[in-house]
């Protein structure tokens, strides 16, 4: 089992792994690109900006030089938005210990490249072995120690074992997989359903609207996944329907809630405004309209999200266009 880590983002993810670790009496380094934030919350004990009122074990340590943070070293823990990962890697990267692998808990899918997490990992850094650790993880319950589940998933079996014994604690329980693409579409899609999932809780819709989207939308993330290379298992699992439900359910959910004040009539420039924290399903539906293109996957859900975040379009419009499209066969 792995030992000494860094943590590579200082978010509501990265510092509730942290605490998980850090209990398990590992050595837990955490590094933010801001020092001054970094600094701010060492000397709180609490990461008041992202994870407010919980208290962090004194185990923790924070290190904000790029050469300190990967001394000695066996695992490191990238938490850094899928949008920003490309800019803190090309900065950290000649400071990679060889041979270290790097536990991926990032949620998106790149604007330019249209690359997965583990992708931009391997582009940036070279020949280094990821592991995707993902599923419906809400950082405030982690905090809380409530009953909770994800999946590490890596080409290499036995590598995920390890990072799921590593990780798993008496009510956090952890399943592998070696469909890291599946996993990782799975993370990064289902947080475009979740934002229009807000929108039908904002309008008031209904919950046989909502059940119709969460069941839907989902056999959108599966088409896409499929045409990629994924296993269509891993859409039915902890990852695929188990983090969609979470994220478009939980009044904690930054998506759904993004997409909430939407629905309520809030301009979507208004509704981003309103939270510090990366609403990383803006981002991830451009991607994913280009790649539905790029693959000719019907996603209609997830182009009416599009529509209503870029083109301007009233929700109510979206909303009508989905329901009066062609009759078809379920399957």
């Amino acid at each position: 089992m792995f030992k000494n880590f860094s943590i590579i983002g200082d978010g509501a993810m990265g510092t509730v792994l942290g605490m998980l670790l850090a209990e398990k009496d590992i050595d837990v380094r955490m590094w933010g690109h801001d020092r001054e934030q970094l600094a701010e919350i060492k000397k709180a004990g609490e990461n008041k900006k992202f994870l407010p009122g919980y208290k962090l074990p004194e185990i923790i340590a924070f290190e904000a030089d790029d050469n300190k943070i990967m001394n000695d070293i066996d695992l490191i823990v990238s938490a850094v938005p899928c949008q920003f990962m490309r800019v803190v890697w090309n900065r950290l990267k000649q400071h990679v210990p060889s041979a270290v692998p790097i536990v991926s808990v990032t949620k998106g899918i790149e604007n330019e490249t249209l690359l997965r997490p583990d992708q931009i990992l391997k582009e940036t850094i070279g020949d280094v072995e990821v592991i995707a650790l993902s599923g419906p993880t809400i950082a405030d319950e982690l905090a809380r120690k409530l009953p909770a589940t994800a999946c590490a998933a890596c080409d290499d079996e036995q590598l995920a074992k390890e990072v799921q014994h590593t990780f798993s604690v008496s009510w956090f329980r952890v399943y592998t997989n070696t469909d890291i693409i599946g996993v990782e579409l799975a993370g990064a899609m289902k947080n475009v359903i979740a934002i229009a999932a807000g929108i039908v809780d904002g309008t008031k819709a209904g919950d046989n609207a909502k059940a119709a989207l969460l069941s839907r939308g989902l056999a959108e993330i599966s088409r896409l996944g499929v045409a990629m290379g994924a296993n269509g298992q891993t859409f039915s699992g902890l990852t695929g329907l188990g983090d969609l439900v979470t994220t478009c359910i939980s009044p904690k959910g930054r998506n759904r809630g993004f997409g909430e004040k939407i629905g309520m009539g809030q301009s979507v420039e208004s509704a981003q405004r309103s939270t510090e924290s990366v609403i990383e399903g803006i981002a991830t539906c451009k991607s994913v309209v280009s790649l539905a293109k790029q693959f000719d996957v019907e996603m209609p859900i997830t182009e009416a999200v599009f529509g209503v975040l870029f083109e301007n379009k009233p929700v109510e419009t979206a909303i009508m266009e989905l329901m009066q499209r062609e009759l078809k066969s379920e399957l």
